[in-house]
């Protein structure tokens, strides 16, 4: 428990808080959209302080996340990449580009997932008795038979669950209409 942790959680609550917004404001309409719309901007300005600072703070005193980077630099366009994509997220909803900011803010969290994994790759916790005693990809895997399992297991459960999530989609698409039986 420290300033680390503490500002990556707050970070993380900001990140999905201005993506909730950004996802209601991309299906609502009316009055319930453009009062939304003033939550949205604050969100988006606190996300990108709690980012900002986080970066800094990542840079100049966690160097162990950065050191996979320096040794592969052109996984420094991830970092470039998920920078373009969160400045972006304003400059769509500036211009009502609900949906493109969705699709940024949904963006930013894959981006900033992989620099996290980045980061942290191959040790998944760092012991802080012993580095010996650390977590890694490689300690941590199961056998490989139950890998094998595993893959069928997902090559027959991926495709059900994308086909579940494109039936969901297509149900509830387009905008919410509100009227005198919503509540």
């Amino acid at each position: 428990f420290g300033p680390y942790p503490v500002l990556v959680g707050i970070t993380t609550i900001f990140l999905f808080t201005m993506h909730g917004a950004m996802f209601l404001l991309m299906k609502t309409e009316g009055s319930t959209h453009d009062e939304l719309r003033k939550y949205v901007v604050p969100c988006i300005a606190i996300f990108i302080s709690c980012y900002t600072l986080l970066t800094v703070y990542t840079l100049a005193y966690k160097p162990l996340m950065t050191a996979f980077i320096k040794t592969y630099p052109l996984f420094a366009l991830v970092g470039v990449l998920a920078v373009l994509v969160i400045f972006n997220i304003p400059r769509c909803v500036k211009k009502g580009y609900d949906g493109w900011a969705f699709i940024s803010s949904s963006l930013s969290i894959v981006l900033l997932i992989t620099l996290f994994a980045l980061g942290t790759y191959p040790v998944m916790i760092r012991s802080t008795l012993d580095p010996s005693f650390s977590l890694t990809y490689y300690n941590a895997s199961s056998t490989g038979i139950t890998l094998k399992i595993l893959i069928w297991v997902v090559a027959i459960g991926m495709p059900l669950v994308l086909a579940y999530g494109v039936w969901i989609y297509k149900i509830f698409r387009g905008k919410v209409q509100l009227d005198e039986g919503s509540y």
